[in-house]
C-alpha cells in the first residue's frame, strides 16, 4: 500500500502542516502583526498544499509527483520567510518546512 510505503514522507508532510498552522496562529498574537502578514499567508498556503499532498501520496495518485514538486517549492519559500523571524514558532516552522521540502524532492 502506498501510504505504508511512503509513511516517512506522509509524516514529514503532516509535521509541516501542523507547524505551519501553529506558526500562523502564533503570529496572530505577536506585537507587530503587520510584520507577520506574509509569514501568516505563506504558512496557510504551505499547510494547505501539505494536506493536499498527503491525500495524493496516500492514494498513490499518478499526479502525486506534480503536487510534491509544488509542495517542495512552497515549503522552501515558507522556510525562507519563517527563517526571517526570531520567534521560536517561526524557527520551528522553518525547520519543519525544510525537512518537508527535502522529503518531497526525494519522493
Amino acid at each position: 500500500m502506498a501510504h505504508q510505503e511512503h509513511q516517512n514522507l506522509i509524516n514529514k508532510l503532516s509535521s509541516c502542516l501542523a507547524a505551519c498552522e501553529h506558526c500562523a496562529d502564533a503570529c496572530l498574537s505577536e506585537d507587530n502583526i503587520d510584520a507577520m502578514v506574509e509569514c501568516i499567508r505563506i504558512d496557510r498556503d504551505c499547510a494547505e498544499v501539505c494536506a493536499l499532498a498527503i491525500k495524493f501520496v496516500s492514494r498513490d495518485s499518478d499526479y502525486a509527483s506534480a503536487i510534491l514538486d509544488r509542495c517542495a517549492d512552497l515549503c522552501s519559500a515558507c522556510a525562507e520567510e519563517c527563517g526571517k523571524h526570531d520567534h521560536d514558532h517561526c524557527q520551528e516552522c522553518a525547520k519543519a518546512c525544510r525537512e518537508c521540502a527535502d522529503a518531497c524532492r526525494n519522493y
